[in-house]
């Protein structure tokens, strides 16, 4: 009797196995699916708003909300390198501004309690006077993360289009992807390219 239970409790795993791995399959996209942002989204550029962006895929007309990360647009650039690494700077950009926002409300909070820590309001006392700094500083920080961060999910959407053979161009095929600077023998400075055969 044990070892019919066995026996019947392998063969449930492997069936559920096999369905679950045949359920995946079903839903994963397509890896030649291409990628378009809502208009709005295409035209944020540098230090534009920090909100979700929209997308859709050529087999769907609805767009679809990507997440505050990108998440929901993760399975469709799947196996894309080039578009991955762009989508995990932009998650990147994306917590390190969630880190700024706490900073920043951590340091007005304080501020606001040092007001009404004691029977007479205070409002420059040397806690102040650091809560204030760090809140300063921490607006500024917003300005150098917020400054590229809608990019990287631009070039993410781009990325993954540009390496679809349809989508191809000469001029994406041409791109350089390293820009640098390097020493030839004779020690003169010159501009270093580096190109990838996609």
């Amino acid at each position: 009797m044990l070892l019919n239970s066995h026996r019947l409790l392998i063969i449930l795993t492997a069936l559920l196995i096999c369905f679950g791995f045949k359920a995946t399959a079903q839903t994963a996209p397509a890896a030649t699916t291409t990628i378009s942002l809502s208009p709005e989204d295409q035209e944020r550029g540098l230090n534009g708003v920090q909100r979700n962006f929209f997308f859709r895929t050529s087999s769907e007309g609805e767009y679809q909300n990507a997440g505050y990360f990108g998440q929901r647009l993760r399975p469709y650039l799947a196996g894309d390198e080039d578009a991955l690494n762009n989508l995990n700077n932009y998650r990147r950009q994306k917590w390190l501004h969630l880190g700024e926002r706490v900073v920043f409300i951590s340091s007005v909070l304080v501020y606001s309690q040092q007001v009404l820590a004691k029977d007479e309001q205070q409002y420059f006392n040397s806690v102040q006077k650091v809560a204030v700094g760090v809140a300063v500083t921490s607006l500024l920080s917003n300005v150098f993360i917020t400054r590229n961060t809608n990019n990287h999910m631009i070039r993410a959407v781009e990325a993954h289009n540009g390496s679809l053979p349809a989508a191809r161009r000469v001029f994406q095929r041409l791109a350089p992807t390293g820009v640098g600077l390097a020493v030839a023998p004779t020690g003169q400075p010159q501009l270093a390219l580096r190109w990838s055969l996609r």
